[in-house]
């Protein structure tokens, strides 16, 4: 089932009758959202009622409604933990969810919060930035290495070129050709698009066409059942053993949420990718790291034994790219018959884009987002990287919920999103209204916690996911990036 519009009408604060009227119809329009998002990831529509939200006027302000995506996003990930909880602990009532938006608008920009003994992060590298062209402007993505040499060696410069000098070069060349010239080099640019070009691009319409959440059933063996958890409902995911295969920040915030709830959860590199220590940083709590080449005989080996005692497998390579290792959705569940796998990419697996790179920046680009959000004079962008936050807690609640439709069903599933998909949702939700009501959102102390780590000492953001009963903090920081042995805990 496709989601519908994002409503961009808050929740209202109650204080007269008239008010609590508007607060009845607003709340109203409210969960029809999380009805439509609901409904996408095969929810029961009676469970929606146990989620309260608390508008925070402030909160992701912007022109499309990305507090209603991100809101949206965090409930229904709240809400299958509560369910799953519920079913494993034998309960019959869900356990009540409250979405924040004080919370959901801290943890959507984690990244920004996060400091190392006091140090913060750098998010993009100078060469990950807009800029002008003969006919435009284009976005580049270049925070990898590699991704920069792709990108210079498009336009052919020199490894140490400048920003001046990338910008003299694309200033002398239409945006469709630096995007189709970079894009075949294997670098990252892509062309600034208003929400009506996008519309009529081949990918764009391919997007379009597909459920904001690809649900589908693979084999008819049985699922490892999870054991009960004994009346108690507070780590909906306990026991399960998560094998994490993206990079970056939507599959990593996915997997990060199944940790927060008990998951056991090995992040798997090769080393051969270079990543950065911060985003890992970020994106690691709850985790382990481990790294493998799969191309190696011994490192196979070894992956095939975790696969053999795996329940999920969440992947967040472009489609395609890990194919040549046996690890489609198919081929993995002929290997652990049962297994449910999770499938992130950019773009979608589908239409011309279907085998490219991609990330939120360039998203939001291509879509028309960037072009909502900008001005006559330079494009803009989200308040946060939505598109990447919003998908991973769709992504967790994919999981979520696939777990609860095997413990009736038994059999594998596949799931797949994209960030392109995730993006059409929020561009047809329309205008965030202005000057919403609701307690002010002034300053994110009331959600940011410091901890010990053998990195340092961190301040992070603590997860939006909220439930009667449930996890407020992970029960481990993040490690160094691929030190963990590869075994299961």
């Amino acid at each position: 089932m496709r989601a519908g519009r994002i409503s961009a009408r808050p929740v209202h604060v109650c204080i007269t009758t008239t008010d609590i009227l508007i607060e009845s119809i607003l709340h109203s329009a409210v969960m029809t959202d999380i009805n439509m998002a609901w409904s996408a990831l095969g929810g029961d529509p009676a469970r929606v009622s146990r989620i309260s939200t608390v508008a925070r006027q402030g909160a992701l302000e912007a022109r499309l409604p990305v507090r209603e995506l991100a809101r949206t996003c965090v409930g229904v990930c709240a809400l299958a933990a509560a369910e799953l909880g519920a079913r494993r602990a034998g309960r019959t009532e869900v356990p009540g969810v409250r979405v924040d938006d004080g919370a959901v608008a801290t943890a959507f920009v984690s990244e920004r919060h996060l400091l190392i003994d006091g140090r913060a992060p750098v998010s993009f590298a100078p060469l990950s930035r807009f800029w002008r062209t003969a006919d435009g402007w284009v976005r580049t993505h270049a925070n990898y290495p590699h991704h920069r040499a792709c990108l210079l060696g498009a336009l052919r410069l020199p490894g140490d070129a400048s920003v001046e000098d990338v910008a003299d070069v694309l200033a002398e060349r239409s945006a469709s050709e630096v995007e189709e010239t970079v894009y075949g080099a294997g670098g990252l640019a892509v062309a600034l698009r208003t929400a009506a070009e996008w519309a009529v691009h081949p990918q764009g319409a391919a997007v379009a066409g597909r459920p904001l959440v690809e649900r589908e059933r693979l084999g008819a063996a049985r699922a490892r059942a999870l054991p009960p958890l004994d009346d108690d409902p507070s780590l909906p995911a306990a026991g399960l053993r998560v094998l994490d295969l993206t990079r970056v920040i939507a599959g990593p915030v996915a997997t990060r949420t199944l940790a927060l709830l008990g998951a056991d959860v090995l992040r798997v590199d090769s080393p051969r990718l270079p990543e950065d220590p911060d985003t890992h940083a970020d994106t690691g709590f709850g985790k382990r790291s481990t790294r493998l080449d799969l191309g190696r005989a011994a490192d196979r080996r070894t992956f095939e034994e975790l696969l053999g005692e795996a329940d999920v497998v969440v992947t967040g390579y472009r489609p395609g790219a890990l194919d040549r290792f046996g690890l489609d959705a198919e081929a993995l569940t002929d290997r652990r018959p049962g297994l449910i796998v999770a499938q992130l990419s950019a773009w979608g697996a589908y239409g011309p884009w279907g085998d490219r790179r991609g990330f939120d920046s360039l998203v939001q680009v291509a879509t028309g987002i960037a072009a909502a959000e900008g001005s006559p004079e330079r494009p803009g962008a989200l308040p946060a990287q939505a598109l990447d936050h919003g998908t991973g807690y769709l992504l967790a609640a994919s999981v979520l919920r696939a777990l609860t439709d095997q413990s009736e069903h038994g059999c594998g599933l596949a799931l797949r999103l994209a960030l392109a998909r995730t993006a059409a949702w929020l561009t047809s939700g329309g205008a965030e209204e202005e000057g919403a009501s609701g307690t002010a959102y002034n300053q994110p102390d009331a959600w940011l916690v410091e901890t010990d780590s053998g990195i340092g000492r961190l301040r992070h953001a603590l997860s939006p996911v909220s439930f009667t009963g449930g996890p407020v903090n992970w029960v481990r920081p993040p490690g160094r990036w691929g030190t963990d042995p590869a075994r299961w805990a």
